[in-house]
């Protein structure tokens, strides 16, 4: 298709909708649009090749630096230079990697599967900072219960059709639980969900046994008390638990996982699913990269110009990074709204190339301005992580015989990966063995912290950490991450009008950010003592602590090490929601951006604050709040 110089390309219709982004938020709304018999055109930059990195849960840090679908980010953690500097991570002349997918499921194609749902205190604070009751905990959880499949609780029974056995069997104690769902799960969704085995991590009882109860004796001296049957490993621990959510518990946990017959399993197998059901409603287009929102001259959005050409944007390793201009748009329409779910950078990317955003930085690279929106790449937030690596006093046998990576072609596959073809074994889950909560601050009304312990080396992203993630058999590594941030300084601005171009993006951590009292810091300085703490009652177990090492002695250090080290992973609120009276706000409670008619954003980046732990899931939720708000407009339910 071309189009004279200067000339609107011509443009393709037919579409009810137009998706642009096929991740969490994205690629379950397209399908569930087009379920519902809407027309629907989903857009992603990358494609959807599907290898072992991606089938395989054990191989989700290859599949993050997969050049099948890796976009590799080079952000800023600090624009302060000499502090920059201070990350070994760094990157020269480039910045610190932060990876990324550019493929049908994105950030879920390289994802570490954990699916934990938020505390209801979470989405209580959006219902109350939008003044929309209909984002309460207790609506909310609804939607969850609709995506999930789970598979590790026994699905409710059905009660009796007799009125008189069902009521009886209601009123006996140990009858009455099987017929009734406490837990909230779901049981009929899209999204199976099953439970980490943290035997299969180890393999080896005695060490997991050393490790669990180090953990528990660290947990039960923080609280002053036993843990209780729903905090500790002396119970089945679920935290997805509706009942471990209103209680927002303290305590030991097995980690949720997406994956199904030990492959992983999330949006991609979402969309394929509703494509064979209903393939003339779902349309999916591949390397297509969304180039600008089309405005009408009233600035309501009518579609979509995007390149079609594979490889385009210039985070893929495979992008030529050429300097010539970009090829001639295609352009397509939508009769009813476009949606834009391409995450927390490329979605205030995408508006500002579209001339919606902060005037001044419009104005820096000459694009005209169509909304003054200042929200627009601002208030970029992001858990904070860092890892605590030991050396053990000996190899984990599980991981002895095993690669850790794809079977080369013709090469013999490994034991772990030949158990992995019959659905069993190591390589059927993401190898973490347990997950801990607890709170930075008593007064805190849930936990804040998730440090989750396995036996590899981790200690941040730079390129081919996959590679050196199990280089050594000994090594376990507690990661602790660091939710509820108070910094929300950080912010994503443009590198230049072309779409190709990645944006720029710094993070401002800690008081460069707006967390000028060390909260954040604070907090994670303390978890690695915590951390050290449960490493120290694991005796001889532990041979030495390689990362941050026992140089790093003291709390002052400790909070240099954090400072310098720290990394994150889940990027957000660039496109924040809010009330009508925020400046600050870039969408209200029904996703619509603020001054653009039929366009509206569902993805990380409208969350005023990131929800729970791990993002993947919230996203999935909002994808399906969304679904019900859009269809709902025309008088459609579900």
């Amino acid at each position: 298709m071309t189009a004279e110089p200067g000339a609107a390309p011509p443009a393709e219709t037919g579409f009810d909708y137009v998706v642009v982004g096929a991740g969490a938020g994205g690629g379950p709304l397209a399908a569930n649009l087009a379920a519902a018999g809407r027309r629907t055109l989903l857009l992603d930059a990358g494609g959807a090749e599907e290898n072992d990195n991606y089938l395989v849960p054990a191989f989700h840090a290859d599949a993050s630096e997969d050049p099948v679908q890796c976009w590799n980010y080079f952000v800023r953690h600090y624009a302060d230079e000499r502090q920059q500097q201070r990350d070994s991570k760094l990157v020269p002349d480039r910045g610190v990697l932060y990876p990324r997918a550019g493929t049908v499921g994105g950030c879920t194609a390289h994802h570490a599967l954990i699916t934990v749902y938020p505390y209801n205190r979470d989405w209580d604070a959006i219902a109350e900072e939008t003044g929309d009751t209909t984002w309460h905990s207790a609506a909310m959880r609804r939607y969850f219960e609709r995506l999930e499949r789970c598979t590790y609780r026994p699905r409710p029974k059905d009660p009796p059709a007799n009125p008189w056995l069902a009521a009886l069997l209601n009123a006996l104690p140990f009858t009455a639980a099987r017929y009734r769902n406490d837990a909230r799960h779901g049981f009929d969704g899209w999204l199976p969900t099953t439970l980490a085995d943290p035997e299969l991590a180890v393999r080896d009882k005695q060490l997991l046994k050393v490790i669990l109860s180090a953990a528990e004796e660290a947990l039960t001296d923080l609280l002053d008390r036993p843990l209780s049957p729903l905090e500790g490993f002396g119970s089945f621990v679920d935290p997805n638990d509706w009942r471990v959510q209103t209680r927002a518990l303290q305590g030991l946990w097995q980690i949720p996982l997406s994956t199904a017959d030990g492959r992983r399993s999330a949006v991609r197998e979402r969309v394929q699913a509703v494509r064979h059901s209903h393939p003339d409603t779902l349309v999916v287009r591949t390397h297509a990269l969304a180039a600008r929102v089309v405005l009408d001259g009233s600035g309501a959005a009518i579609g979509v110009d995007y390149l079609d050409e594979a490889h385009a944007y210039r985070a893929d390793p495979a992008s030529g990074q050429g300097t010539g201009p970009p090829p001639v748009p295609r352009r397509v329409l939508a009769s009813r709204e476009v949606i834009l779910a391409a995450g927390a950078f490329n979605t205030p990317q995408l508006l500002m190339l579209s001339g919606i955003g902060p005037r001044a930085e419009l104005q820096r690279h000459g694009i005209p301005v169509r909304v003054d929106l200042q929200g627009v790449g601002a208030h970029l937030q992001d858990r904070y992580e860092v890892g605590v690596v030991s050396r053990m006093d000996r190899a984990f046998p599980a991981v002895g015989d095993c690669d850790f990576h794809a079977p080369r072609p013709g090469a013999e596959p490994d034991r772990c990966y030949r158990d992995w073809r019959r659905g069993e074994g190591l390589y059927t889950t993401n190898g973490a063995v347990v997950g801990v909560t607890r709170k930075s601050r008593p007064s805190l009304d849930a936990p804040d912290l998730f440090i989750f312990g396995g036996p590899f080396d981790f200690r941040g992203y730079y390129p081919n950490y996959a590679r050196d993630l199990t280089l050594h058999r000994d090594r376990f590594t507690w990661a602790i991450l660091k939710s509820r941030t108070h910094n929300t300084g950080g912010r994503v601005r443009l590198r230049s009008a072309d779409p190709r171009d990645t944006p720029l993006v710094n993070f401002h951590y800690f008081t460069e950010g707006t967390d000028k009292d060390d909260v954040d810091l604070e907090a994670m300085a303390d978890a690695v003592e915590f951390v050290r703490g449960m490493n120290r009652r694991a005796g001889s177990v532990i041979a030495e602590e390689l990362w941050p090492g026992e140089q790093v002695h003291g709390h002052e250090n400790l909070r240099r090490f954090v400072q310098d080290e720290a990394w994150g992973h889940h990027a957000s609120c660039t496109c924040r929601m809010g009330r009508a009276d925020d400046p600050a706000a870039v969408v209200d409670s029904d996703f619509r951006v603020r001054g653009v008619d039929r366009l509206r954003i569902v993805d990380a980046s409208v969350f005023p604050r990131i929800p729970g732990f791990f993002v993947a899931t919230p996203i999935y939720m909002i994808s399906e709040k969304a679904s019900d708000v859009i269809l709902a407009a025309q008088g459609v339910s579900r």
